[in-house]
């Protein structure tokens, strides 16, 4: 039976290979393994097999998983995150991938300050409009991104989003590809404290195409763990 060990192997291996095809270099797309519903023993296992990074979709459920390892590992936020939550995120996670609003940000922004951090995080934007998912949509990004500007607390490194589910990977493309204009169209507007150096995009089904697309933080817990039950 293949286990945690041999599946992350296998996954940075077609990150590198993706990378490669891409013409990128391999060690600048960075692995979020995805920890969500999985039980502290093998999270543990797969911190032993060489996992670095770790994404929690729950803040309550991270809070849980974080007293029992530590932090041999950095912590990412990959969920929605509620403003009542902020408090406790801003304490126990290293990087949030889902900030969507104005008010989301003044939050974090006073918590952060009060915990005397600089906290690095990305803007989720929601591509395709739906209304089931968070995030800001690509017209309102730069109004968002220009209300976090004077934020001191807050470092916006980047982009997030979470295309529509698609069987074929490849039906996927257009979104990430559109996720990597948008870096760039912020890039060209030059807002201070701004920063797009991240692009987190792609799951365990579609992180070739989103590394090809230009991905630096990939999200993966399936591939990895194995389905959930």
């Amino acid at each position: 039976m293949i286990g945690i060990k041999e599946r992350l192997e296998e996954v940075k291996k077609r990150m590198e290979e993706a990378a490669t095809r891409a013409g990128r270099d391999a060690e600048r797309v960075e692995l979020v393994t995805v920890s969500k519903t999985v039980d502290v023993a093998r999270i543990a296992e797969g911190i032993e097999a060489g996992i670095r990074i770790l994404g929690e979709n729950r803040v309550q459920e991270a809070e849980g998983k974080i007293a029992a390892l530590g932090r041999p590992v950095k912590w990412h936020l990959v969920g929605h995150l509620q403003s009542n939550k902020a408090k406790l995120a801003v304490s126990l996670f290293d990087f949030i991938h889902s900030l969507d609003s104005t008010h989301l940000a003044e939050v974090l922004e006073r918590h952060a300050g009060m915990q005397g951090k600089v906290l690095p995080l990305l803007v989720e934007v929601n591509l395709a409009g739906e209304e089931s998912k968070p995030g800001v949509s690509p017209e309102g990004l730069p109004g968002l991104l220009r209300s976090v500007s004077p934020l001191r607390h807050l470092q916006v490194q980047g982009l997030m989003a979470i295309p529509p589910f698609l069987e074929e990977a490849e039906e996927v493309r257009p979104y990430f590809r559109r996720l990597r204009e948008l870096a760039e169209e912020v890039s060209a507007l030059e807002i201070g404290n701004i920063d797009m150096r991240h692009l987190s995009m792609g799951m365990s089904h579609d992180f070739e195409v989103a590394i090809e697309e230009g991905a630096t933080l990939v999200r993966i817990g399936t591939a990895i763990f194995g389905p959930r039950g």
